[in-house]
């Protein structure tokens, strides 16, 4: 730089200028300075450009969103609320999974149910109705009343869920009659069913009958009745092959409520069995934290059975429910969830989203949430949402899209819903 071009930037910065932050504030008192020539004005003039362009460009920066800087657990911009939450993250040494290492810290709530797209499906919930409908003789609990009403004033009203797919509860063993019952009130055009029954005595008039109600699924449950390490892999195969004889000429669903260590089993057998399938809760993983340092983050890869769930859902046939939270991170009702187990949990769906949000994960509130019931599930949505990163098009996808694949429902137009 020549000493007249650093004379002239010096000049300019101390004579009159201020600078406030993100704001350049310049006077000029032309009465102070006199060009005897046209030559000389023209050698300021040009000195001063490459300046003004230099502050330009830093103004530019300045004000510039980066959007690095924006965490995913940040405020989505279709929100319309000015304050942005920001968290610090801890990385794993694998799989670029990145954890929540801080609360909310946003100071401003904002209206995240408006994100749920119109027309979103809760892919398991449960209606209880012991006074009129007996519980099984086996049944390990017994819960409280939880009817469809119930269930249309929390999810569909306070939660924008209007479509609802009920799941046949544990303690009601293989009469489906509570969940018919409410399926034939909600119809199908709004509601799906996924029931239980023995593969070798039931028959495809039963199974065709419940089809026209909405019946697209059954469940085997064996993580609930504590049946989930007790079976060889050649015990796993034939059952899923029983069920999967049944069902397919229908194309439904099989639902199945395993643990996780299960999945290395199911990648072996899945893939022949011509069905879909679809994991409960995560796929229940074992989040055993007890002896764990509260900051320690562990890479969901390292958890038994996540590996063989990322192949299975990859593979094609295999979807996974983001639901009941609670069930994974807390030893019972009376306990809030514990922090290593919570932060885990966040990998776990981070990674899931990650891998197979765009087809295969469904979101779904475990409601009335037996055994912890009164749970609030407004932060486990908002949660979810915040694992997508805000992604509008992601969330309608785990909200509704990819629901109405795997329960077999015709979107027709933008918002409407009808049996196929």
């Amino acid at each position: 730089m020549s000493s007249k071009v650093a004379a002239s930037e010096s000049s300019i910065s101390t004579s009159r200028g201020n600078f406030f932050p993100g704001i350049f504030i310049f006077n000029f008192d032309f009465q102070k300075h006199i060009f005897p020539s046209q030559r000389t004005f023209t050698m300021y003039l040009s000195s001063f450009r490459p300046l003004a362009a230099s502050i330009f460009r830093v103004l530019v920066s300045k004000f510039a969103w980066n959007r690095a800087q924006v965490s995913s657990t940040s405020t989505p911009k279709s929100a319309s609320v000015s304050t942005f939450k920001q968290k610090s993250c801890v990385q794993t040494t694998n799989h670029n999974i990145k954890t929540t290492t801080n609360e909310d810290t946003t100071s401003q709530d904002f209206d995240f149910l408006s994100l749920i797209p119109p027309n979103a499906w809760d892919s398991h919930m449960h209606i209880l109705d012991p006074t009129n409908f007996p519980l099984s003789p086996s049944a390990i609990y017994t819960p409280s009343t939880h009817l469809l009403r119930d269930a249309l004033s929390t999810l569909s009203t306070n939660l924008l869920l209007p479509n609802l797919v009920l799941v046949q509860p544990s303690i009601y063993g293989h009469d489906n009659s509570c969940l018919l019952s409410a399926l034939r009130s909600l119809g199908p055009s709004r509601g799906r069913g996924v029931v239980s029954f023995d593969p070798s005595t039931i028959s495809s008039a039963k199974l065709r009958e419940w089809h026209g109600l909405g019946v697209r699924g059954v469940r085997i449950n064996l993580q609930s009745v504590g049946l989930g390490n007790s079976l060889d892999a050649e015990e796993v195969k034939s059952m899923l092959k029983a069920y999967a004889d049944v069902i397919r000429p229908f194309g439904w669903v099989l639902q199945l409520y395993v643990p996780l260590e299960m999945a290395v089993l199911l990648e072996k057998t899945v893939p022949s069995l011509g069905v879909r399938v679809v994991l409960d809760h995560f796929g229940s993983p074992d989040l055993d934290c007890s002896a764990r340092e509260i900051e320690e983050v562990r890479d969901p890869y390292t958890i038994p059975g996540f590996s063989s769930l990322i192949a299975l859902l990859q593979a094609g046939n295999t979807y996974v429910k983001i639901s009941a939270p609670y069930r994974l991170t807390r030893p019972d009702s009376t306990q809030p969830p514990n922090p290593a187990c919570q932060r885990d949990l966040d990998a776990i769906g981070k990674e899931l989203l990650r891998v197979a949000g765009m087809n295969k994960v469904v979101f779904a509130s475990d409601w009335p949430h037996t055994r912890f019931e009164g749970l609030d599930i407004k932060p486990f949505v908002k949660r979810v949402m915040e694992w997508c990163e805000w992604d509008e098009g992601l969330i309608e996808r785990v909200f509704r899209g990819n629901g109405e694949m795997l329960w077999d429902v015709e979107r027709v137009g933008r918002d409407t819903e009808m049996e196929k």
